[in-house]
């Protein structure tokens, strides 16, 4: 069921990196994106995959992991992702991307739970350090996001926001991870 789905994928930030991602399950992964909607059917995404160790040590750096855990500067050696999808604007065919690459993602992390992978959005990214890490070209290529993925280390547990914790995750004494969400009542501001 597409719920179980929404509710399994959850933004993982550790993983077993040993296990990698096969590039066919990356390849099937954005096989699926390429076939959502796109605004005017103009189709400007593109892709780049990884799942080359050397490479992948070259994106990892250009990434901000969890900004509201404060004291922690992201997976360390061992947890970091097998793989990742790199979704790009391609400006010859349009100047602006609309929605197109957050539907591409969501698509692409449901996807992954449901092939059991984890997977996380990356959005905060050191984009012209990785322009040229990945050989580029500036004037046509955007980054838009950046998908981590890989087998999930981590407990994830869905919770009420509250006042104690506001809507910041947060991890407790055991390394769980605590993803605070709005109540249905709070999100609904009119039935009709």
């Amino acid at each position: 069921m597409l719920r179980d789905l929404v509710l399994r994928s959850r933004s993982v930030r550790r993983f077993h990196e040993d296990t990698g991602v096969p590039i066919k399950v990356l390849r099937e992964l954005v096989d699926m994106a390429r076939l959502t909607p796109s605004g005017a059917n103009l189709q400007p995404l593109k892709y780049i995959i990884s799942r080359d160790k050397a490479l992948n040590e070259r994106i990892f750096p250009t990434l901000a992991w969890a900004g509201y855990l404060k004291d922690w500067d992201g997976p360390e050696p061992g947890e970091r992702p097998g793989g990742y999808i790199v979704i790009l604007g391609d400006k010859q065919i349009a100047e602006g991307f609309g929605c197109d690459h957050g539907i591409a993602a969501q698509t692409i992390c449901l996807g992954a739970a449901e092939l059991g992978f984890g997977s996380c959005m990356i959005g905060s990214i050191k984009r012209g350090e990785l322009l040229d890490i990945l050989e580029l070209e500036p004037g046509r290529f955007e980054i838009l996001l950046v998908i981590a993925l890989g087998k999930s280390r981590e407990r994830i547990e869905l919770e009420i926001a509250s006042e104690e914790h506001g809507i910041e995750y947060y991890r407790d004494e055991n390394g769980a991870h605590h993803v605070p969400k709005r109540r249905l009542r709070d999100v609904i501001i009119a039935e009709y």
